[in-house]
């Protein structure tokens, strides 16, 4: 298994908004955000992060998907 952001990038667009906006209302660093593009685990504590930001629920975010696929 392995996770997927790509509804959050999706829910970014659909408001008009980008990385470096989401990046500088959670102050994230740009480690994170490179974990982030490259679909490499976070922590929950930056999910939150984000969720809180954008109302939003983590699953809205995030997905696991095979690894098979």
């Amino acid at each position: 298994m392995r996770v997927c952001y790509n509804k959050m990038w999706k829910l970014l667009i659909d408001r008009k908004m980008t990385k470096a906006d989401i990046r500088r209302m959670t102050n994230l660093s740009s480690c994170t955000m490179t974990r982030l593009n490259r679909d490499e685990p976070v922590s929950l504590t930056v999910m939150l992060k984000i969720a809180e930001v954008l109302h939003a629920d983590i699953s809205d975010l995030c997905e696991f998907v095979s690894s098979e696929a």
